[in-house]
């Protein structure tokens, strides 16, 4: 993610703009190839009770394609996705362009990168794009969800659903529970937010290790196996997904639970303490793991792609070739 441009270019809203469109464009690309995938681990990660019996297994993840195939076809395997494209493309583009701006901050010369600060400039990159996109992240799953509908599932219904649920249940003793109550009474649009706060610390170490990892992989020998740059790309960035999913992947499970608790009991809020309790009663410990292999699956693919189209956008709006 290295460029020959100036330390006054890199600050320039030229230079802003063409890594948000590059970091836009990687994303989408990454996601549209993985987006049967991501469908099934969003069933996996929220429980959907039609496919529990699927989660576990490497197979399984392969087995759960056939009933959405066979219910609603190839839309039913991209249920979800137009959602997905329409927060993928802001959020990677402002993942790119705040990582790029990060960067620059923590490590004004390579002689100052330490882990500490690649790590810093890539956490600091998802909670700027987390913040600004998590609305269309919960639609995106919230549709993804759905699986009884025989047609289309439409944008507008699931954010009327979201908009309409039932608020939080009465608390005798939790302050915090009586104010989430009466805020989300008042402010219909905060139950776009289900999940935030999950979604906030999980991303610290997804994104965070991602973008070290990748730094990390790119200066080491690895690279020299591949002649093409793309290839070492591609390697370098599969690397850094699993390590990142690895790291954060409890975090995203509570968030997915948290995300769709209005669909499994539209009458009142399911906060943080009771979706880890329901986790644990109903699997243990390993509930907080499940669907971590179809996350595999999705996630090292998705990253090795991601990183290595934004780079070859990159290198094409500026003209590097």
């Amino acid at each position: 993610m290295k460029t020959d441009r100036s330390s006054q270019d890199r600050r320039s809203f030229d230079y802003v703009w063409r890594s948000m469109v590059a970091g836009g464009t990687a994303g989408c690309v990454a996601k549209t190839a993985i987006a049967p995938f991501d469908r099934v681990k969003i069933l996996f990660q929220a429980s959907n009770p039609e496919f529990k019996k699927y989660a576990g297994t490497w197979t399984g993840v392969f087995r759960a394609l056939r009933p959405i195939y066979n219910a609603n076809g190839v839309r039913g395997l991209l249920q979800g996705h137009s959602a997905t494209i329409a927060r993928i493309f802001p959020y990677a583009a402002i993942k790119w362009a705040a990582y790029e701006q990060a960067r620059h901050f923590f490590i004004p010369n390579e002689g100052e990168s330490t882990p500490f600060r690649e790590f810093l400039s890539g956490a600091t990159a998802g909670l700027c794009s987390v913040i600004c996109t998590y609305p269309l992240e919960l639609i995106r799953v919230r549709t993804a969800f759905k699986t009884r509908s025989k047609g289309r599932v439409r944008l507008s219904d699931v954010m009327r659903d979201i908009y309409y649920e039932g608020q939080p249940p009465p608390s005798k003793t939790a302050t915090t529970a009586k104010f989430s109550r009466k805020l989300l009474n008042k402010v219909s649009l905060l139950k776009f937010y289900r999940g935030f706060s999950m979604t906030m610390i999980g991303i610290i170490p997804y994104a965070g290790m991602s973008f070290l990892v990748y730094e990390q992989a790119s200066k080491s020998k690895i690279r020299s196996f591949f002649k093409s740059k793309s290839a070492g790309d591609l390697l370098c960035g599969g690397i850094a997904g699993a390590v990142g999913q690895t790291s954060a992947y409890p975090f995203e499970v509570i968030r997915r639970r948290m995300q769709v608790g209005g669909l499994l009991h539209p009458d009142r809020f399911v906060n943080f303490n009771e979706t880890c309790s329901l986790i644990y009663r109903q699997s243990g410990v390993r509930g907080f793991w499940v669907g971590l292999s179809i996350g595999y699956l999705k996630v090292i693919p998705m990253n090795a792609i991601s990183f290595a189209t934004y780079n070859l956008a990159k290198k094409m709006l500026f003209r590097e070739y």
